[in-house]
């Protein structure tokens, strides 16, 4: 087999799609760890456009952007499929991951303001949750079905660093009484044994997102100060 890299970031959440779709498909690899305020040459010679993590590379070739390495891992590696057999299927969730894709800035911005511009961020990002819930998940386990697929990898992000930044923004989106089938989806997902060994450590993940909000309190501070 090819030798397989892949160079991540470990608050990234794109960076832990590539590794959770590596290891559901059994596929062997090294991990490089990048420090992303002083992004290493390589990282800078395999992405030069966005300079950007994850990047996947196989057999000496570069690829870049997580949801474009998910597809390419998926058609690599056939075994252990992530997306459904049938057509039809098949294109319905590569529509709901590019809306996922489409929608993530409205999902987290409840983090990136305060006061006012929070409360409408989050009246905002209930209003996809919802379409998600409904829509795309409705009565599944899993939005792939009985197991875990590329959807559930392409939100992954909701299960556990959604909750990271709930808790470090001080506030609750998510919760069993206003979106009980998301809520129990994110309980199905950290349970996949693959997904449980594969997170990164809520301390050190909590600790980088309070220094990141810290900055953005600071900053709407001051806006709002006129300075």
């Amino acid at each position: 087999m090819e030798q397989v890299k892949l160079y991540g970031f470990g608050p990234s959440p794109f960076s832990y799609r590539v590794i959770w779709a590596l290891k559901l498909k059994g596929v062997r690899f090294e991990y490089i760890e990048e420090n992303l305020p002083v992004k290493s040459p390589q990282l800078l010679q395999l992405n030069p456009i966005h300079k950007k993590v994850p990047v996947l590379v196989h057999g000496g070739k570069p690829i870049s952007e997580s949801l474009v390495i998910l597809e390419y891992i998926e058609e690599t590696w056939p075994e252990n499929p992530l997306l459904p057999k049938d057509a039809h299927e098949k294109a319905m969730a590569r529509f709901w991951i590019r809306f996922a894709q489409e929608k993530y800035p409205t999902l987290n911005t409840f983090f990136r303001t305060v006061g006012q511009d929070q409360e409408l961020a989050i009246k905002e990002a209930l209003q996809v949750l919802q379409i998600l819930e409904d829509q795309a998940l409705g009565n599944k386990k899993f939005f792939n079905g009985e197991t875990v697929g590329l959807m559930d990898l392409s939100f992954g992000w909701l299960a556990y660093w959604n909750e990271c930044m709930e808790e470090t923004a001080g506030t609750k989106i998510i919760e069993s009484t206003n979106l009980p089938r998301l809520h129990k989806w994110i309980k199905n997902f950290k349970q996949n044994p693959i997904i449980q060994e594969n997170l990164p450590c809520r301390d050190n993940l909590l600790a980088y997102l309070r220094t990141k909000r810290e900055k953005i309190v600071l900053r709407c501070s001051l806006t709002s100060n006129g300075h």
